[in-house]
């Protein structure tokens, strides 16, 4: 398409931006692109909503539904660290039936996939919570927790087992039809196990990496800086090994992959995908940034506009290593 300007004819089709399309199927689940929020750091939606349209985001993790409502761990619970953050929350949440009642009516009212994360301390647990959710409208897929590294029963047993991973995620995948994501532990030996026992156990996608075990200590008093002792460590300084555990598992199954871990840019975000992460999830940077969602969304399309790459699928898993 030429365009007359003065006595000079241009080709205004060069000048076109052409958008790039950001949307990915995520494990039976669409997104309209791969930005989603990590459990813990972005609440039920509800409490970023001042600061984020959160029709813009890809989805949506819901803070960690158990069965019964859990208080969490006594103060103090947070200590920031360099260049990240240790938590010992402990999962705390109003329960299933309290979520489903005054937290689920409200995501439902926005065009963004809504994926509840669940935990459990036994098997049973796992399975009860997963059955109340699944069919319900309005929610696209689980993410099991079986990482956690603050809970003392269940959760580093689940997360740290390979057998007790697969049992799991197994009677998990057997109870529910909605799209199953693992969420796995960084605390292990080899990464490539467990992301194997998920694709056996027959989840969908894979999620990773969940916190990495820290402890801090106040010096002068000698006491642990939080209550619990120790915490799960987030933040840029566990991005390095975030990525070399995306693309380990990449390499190892064939499951889509939602890359987390210190995500705070769009260029962090495509170090992920980059790796073999289909989806990323920003979690620590909401804390310090109430917009880093839509900050990182807006990094990688700009870079995608200026590599001209017109579809994130071009990207995914395109590290070149040789």
């Amino acid at each position: 398409m030429q365009e007359k300007i003065g006595n000079d004819f241009v080709d205004m089709s060069a000048k076109i931006k052409i958008k790039p399309d950001l949307s990915i199927d995520f494990a039976g689940i669409r997104l309209k692109n791969p930005v989603l929020t990590a459990s813990g750091t972005f609440g039920y939606g509800e409490e970023y909503a001042e600061f984020v349209d959160l029709n813009k985001l890809g989805g949506i993790i819901v803070k960690g539904i158990s069965m019964k409502p859990i208080k969490g761990n006594p103060p103090p619970r947070i200590w920031e660290t360099p260049s990240g953050m240790l938590n010992a929350i402990g999962l705390e949440n109003p329960g299933v039936d309290v979520f489903l009642r005054d937290k689920l009516p409200y995501l439902r009212t926005f065009d963004t996939a809504v994926i509840v994360n669940i935990f459990g301390y036994s098997l049973e647990d796992y399975v009860s919570v997963a059955e109340k959710l699944d069919g319900v409208p309005g929610i696209d897929g689980l993410e099991v927790n079986i990482s956690c590294p603050n809970v003392k029963a269940g959760g580093m047993v689940f997360g740290t087992n390979v057998k007790a991973a697969f049992e799991l995620l197994a009677a998990v995948r057997k109870a529910v039809k909605l799209p199953i994501i693992a969420k796995l532990s960084p605390n292990v030996a080899d990464i490539t196990e467990f992301a194997r026992a998920a694709r056996d156990a027959g989840c969908d996608g894979l999620s990773l990496i969940n916190t990495l075990l820290g402890m801090a200590i106040d010096v002068r008093c000698r006491r642990p800086r939080i209550a619990n002792c120790t915490g799960g460590l987030s933040g840029p300084a566990i991005r390095p090994v975030a990525v070399r555990m995306v693309w380990q598992a990449a390499n190892a199954v064939p499951l889509p992959i939602i890359g987390m871990g210190g995500i705070a840019s769009g260029d962090d975000a495509l170090e992920f995908i980059l790796a073999g992460a289909s989806a990323i999830a920003v979690g620590t940077a909401n804390f310090a940034n109430p917009r880093a969602t839509l900050d990182v969304l807006s990094g990688i399309e700009k870079f995608m506009t200026e590599q001209k790459q017109r579809h994130l699928s071009a990207l995914i898993g395109k590290v070149e290593t040789g």
